[in-house]
């Protein structure tokens, strides 16, 4: 036996409210970060061993400073073609490697907020941060995918 309309307008406003309610503290995933001190063979490494497409760059406090993406580091390796020994990735620390800053939210926001960040920033992750600015965790645009459609349908 079908639903009455007034019990799926009903269904549908708890829905809408519950995803409303969602804060990006409850659906972060785990941020992937290396400090600012470390060098770019370390960033490398992070990278390449755990077939990760970016790295979140911190300081000593945990605060994001940037992002490094995969590309942009083989990019920086390829341009070092005129001396290909890998001693200088050793000395050049990865708070280098950073071209862009890094968008933040706190873990109370709503996550349709978020979404809407970077839909219209056009990007695929936000840091989610602490009261003191620390990252905690990361909400991209597979964490909405994954969680917007349990109340849709």
């Amino acid at each position: 036996m079908g639903l009455t309309k007034s019990k799926k307008i009903a269904d549908g406003r708890e829905r809408s409210k519950a995803v409303r309610s969602l804060t990006c503290g409850q659906v972060m995933t785990k941020p992937r970060l290396l400090i600012e001190t470390a060098s770019v063979a370390e960033a490398l490494d992070k990278i390449t061993i755990n077939e990760w497409d970016h790295l979140f760059i911190i300081n000593s406090e945990r605060v994001p400073i940037g992002r490094v993406h995969a590309v942009d580091l083989l990019k920086l390796i390829a341009k070092k073609s005129v001396n290909r020994e890998v001693a200088w990735m050793h000395s050049i620390p990865a708070g280098q490697l950073v071209t862009q800053g890094t968008m933040t939210m706190r873990e109370k926001t709503p996550l349709l907020k978020a979404a809407a960040l970077m839909l219209s920033n056009d990007i695929n992750q936000l840091a989610v941060v602490d009261s003191e600015g620390s990252i905690v965790g990361v909400v991209s645009h597979s964490t909405v995918a994954r969680i917007l459609p349990r109340f849709i349908l």
